[in-house]
């Protein structure tokens, strides 16, 4: 009778243990993978938690020391020129060598994007001019064979911006199923 039990309950924890592997940690290396940093930074901005977290994430990978080989800095991947615009734009004091700031990096990404989002009534018009400017993309608007209906874009001229779509598109629906 002792044995019955003892064996009862050492299967039921290898069932466990074996749930556990199938389920838990593919849940837990995902959230490794796709973490949410300077959380309180990224949710004052009035966007998405999903949608900024996909960014950073197909920006920099999350390295706040990043610089691209354009000049971008830091986790948004900003632009000094476009850092200084929004900046000027919000009253925010520029300072270029605070780009590598994650905080600081952060807020003036958001500040841009959400420019972006209001000039961009589609969101995917909008990550499309972070990538590829806002001036080319407004030129794309344009032809009618790009955009039909001068929002959304039927088709990406840039093989770098189609897959920066894509793959954001992709995390951001990673973002939300993980942390819904």
């Amino acid at each position: 009778m002792r044995e019955n039990i003892r064996r009862n309950v050492f299967a039921v924890l290898i069932a466990i243990l074996l749930l556990f592997a199938v389920t838990g940690i593919p849940y837990f290396v995902l959230r490794a993978n796709y973490p949410r940093p300077h959380y309180k930074t990224v949710s004052e901005s009035g966007l998405p938690d999903s949608l900024v977290y996909a960014v950073i994430k197909a920006e920099s990978d999350f390295d706040e020391a990043a610089i691209s080989k354009a000049g971008a800095i830091g986790l948004m991947q900003l632009m000094p020129a476009t850092a200084e615009f929004i900046c000027s734009r919000e009253k925010i004091v520029f300072e270029k060598e605070r780009l590598k700031e994650a905080s600081y990096n952060i807020k003036l990404g958001c500040k841009y994007l959400s420019y972006l989002c209001e000039r961009f009534p589609a969101v995917e018009t909008a990550l499309c001019a972070y990538n590829a400017g806002e001036g080319t993309v407004r030129t794309w608007l344009k032809d009618p064979e790009l955009s039909p209906d001068g929002i959304r874009l039927s088709e990406i001229p840039y093989s770098e911006t189609r897959a920066y779509l894509k793959k954001i598109l992709k995390y951001r629906k990673i973002y939300e199923n993980l942390y819904r």
